[in-house]
């Protein structure tokens, strides 16, 4: 992976020793995207990282995760990997690299059971279904929360 652009700092780098393709899903392969700002969220916040949802594949997949940004007081770097084949892509200025979505740490830890669905779930979960395909907006005006 190579790139460049006009600014006067660095935009990426590879890490580790290996200065591989950046190609296979290994921790020494990754690159990262330079990035020169910083999130700041109130205590107990956190900061989920992802490829941006709902949009064209790009030549790269930057990789999730979470930064604890109401400590980390500093540049947050984007780690990826190459996913197109060889070749030459130009990212356009402009373009989403990840989606920031803040979250609550408290809410992180909540417990989850696993378990067979009731025969009272299944009932439910079929009267939802059979009224969703009935007809147009029923999930819209009957199941989504009041915003």
């Amino acid at each position: 992976v190579d790139a460049g652009c006009e600014f006067d700092r660095g935009r990426r780098s590879q890490k580790g020793a290996q200065k591989g393709a950046c190609k296979k899903k290994e921790p020494e392969k990754t690159c990262k995207f330079h990035n020169y700002w910083s999130i700041r969220t109130p205590p107990g916040w956190s900061c989920l990282f992802l490829p941006p949802l709902n949009r064209p594949t790009q030549p790269f997949e930057c990789v999730a995760g979470i930064v604890d940004t109401d400590r980390y007081a500093a540049d947050i770097h984007f780690p990826f990997f190459a996913t197109a084949p060889d070749g030459l892509y130009v990212i356009e200025k402009g373009t989403p690299l990840v989606q920031v979505i803040p979250v609550r740490r408290e809410d992180a830890a909540l417990k989850a059971e696993i378990r067979a669905e009731t025969g009272a779930e299944a009932t439910e979960r079929e009267t939802v279904y059979r009224n969703t395909i009935a007809g147009e907006g029923w999930y819209r005006k009957w199941a989504r929360a009041a915003r």
